[in-house]
């Protein structure tokens, strides 16, 4: 289906969201037609954030407004949907499309697998009504669908359009790039080179892809590093947890501005707590470039500031490899928790390829690692 029939049919004029790549036909719609524009479309931080900001437009306006997500964000919405929006609380009514990735017979990443085994139950045991758009739903049956929300959201009550892989077409082509030089693959080359030995924890998406390619390329084993294929946002605290019971042992988190948004609390945990042997390198291209390229709002944010009021004693950014090379070997001759912001292009190799051992090999490679610490 032609993603602006979908826009036309559900005819709101608030869209708030956390972009993902199933639904990149209406990312880049929405980013063609509005860009970031607070009264029309919001890039949040979370899922939960966007549903409170949906929550909030609604209260305004009295209009439904729309929620955009990969089914993945369904555990950070659950709070408010049960708490805030529902019809025993306060019946706000919102419209959420959801990104099924992982959806049972379809190929997908091991990260996804549960989550779409799970996507429609959650929903309905949220009280979530919902109805399915793939290949072959033709207009008529969304316009039918429609019509059947419409007496739903009326009484205050929230629905959702799921979104099978390949679902919406005709997107408008969007560039998304900004002016840094380096590249995240060559930043992560040099943590590695920085690191020799220490367990290094990385965050979801291509980051952990890059990290898995360079040992590969340079003949290294991999027992070395956790990769966080999901989970998005937690991968300081996991870095948090090995570092407390690892306390001789210098752990490097490798994150991404993105990731670091979704639950920025973990800094001020991390901050709280001051592990001496944990090394925060954040690589900022101020974009959530994994699902296709959309903007954070990381660009705008003075990272370092924030690490330095949430307790980090040394807090710095770079945007060159002479300076990034000086500040990786500083942390290392330190015995203080330390975050490092990079600033880096957005874009990744055409042939980047994925980890080809399983979740469980890497955890177990890792655990032995570990263990002989």
């Amino acid at each position: 289906m032609k993603v602006e029939s979908l826009v036309n049919m559900i005819g709101a004029d608030f869209y708030t969201g956390v972009p993902d790549s199933q639904l990149k036909a209406l990312c880049d719609h929405l980013m063609d037609t509005y860009g970031i524009d607070r009264k029309h479309h919001i890039i949040a931080a979370n899922e939960g954030n966007c549903t409170a900001i949906a929550a909030g437009y609604h209260l305004a306006t009295g209009k439904v407004p729309v929620v955009y997500m990969q089914n993945s964000g369904e555990g950070n919405i659950i709070n408010p949907a049960a708490s805030l929006l529902n019809d025993k609380v306060y019946a706000i009514p919102m419209i959420f499309i959801v990104g099924w990735r992982g959806e049972p017979g379809v190929h997908d990443e091991p990260q996804h697998i549960f989550q779409g085994e799970v996507t429609l139950k959650l929903l309905e045991d949220m009280d979530i009504k919902n109805f399915i758009l793939g290949r072959e739903t033709t207009e008529e049956e969304l316009a039918a669908a429609m019509t059947d929300f419409r007496s739903v959201l009326a009484e205050g009550k929230q629905v959702a359009i799921v979104v099978r892989k390949g679902a919406l077409t005709n997107a408008p082509e969007v560039g998304y790039w900004n002016d840094n030089k380096m590249s995240r693959e060559e930043v992560i080359q040099h943590i590695v080179r920085a690191a020799g030995e220490d367990p290094i924890v990385s965050t979801t998406g291509k980051a952990s892809r890059e990290l898995f390619e360079t040992r590969t390329a340079n003949g290294q084993s991999h027992k070395y590093d956790f990769l966080t294929v999901g989970s998005m946002g937690h991968t300081s605290s996991i870095a948090l947890g090995i570092a407390i019971n690892k306390p001789e042992r210098r752990i490097w988190c490798v994150d991404g501005d993105g990731a670091v948004l979704m639950h920025m609390g973990s800094m001020a945990v991390l901050g709280a707590n001051k592990p001496k042997n944990v090394v925060h390198v954040v690589i900022n291209n101020g974009a959530h470039e994994t699902v296709g390229g959309m903007p954070t709002v990381a660009a705008q944010m003075d990272l370092v500031g924030i690490a330095r009021a949430c307790g980090y004693p040394n807090a710095v950014c770079v945007d060159s490899f002479d300076e990034l090379d000086r500040e990786l070997e500083a942390a290392k001759g330190r015995n203080e928790l330390s975050l490092i912001e990079v600033k880096c292009s957005v874009g990744s190799r055409a042939d980047l390829g994925r980890p080809t051992a399983s979740a469980l090999e890497n955890k177990q490679n890792f655990m032995d690692y570990l263990s002989s610490l």
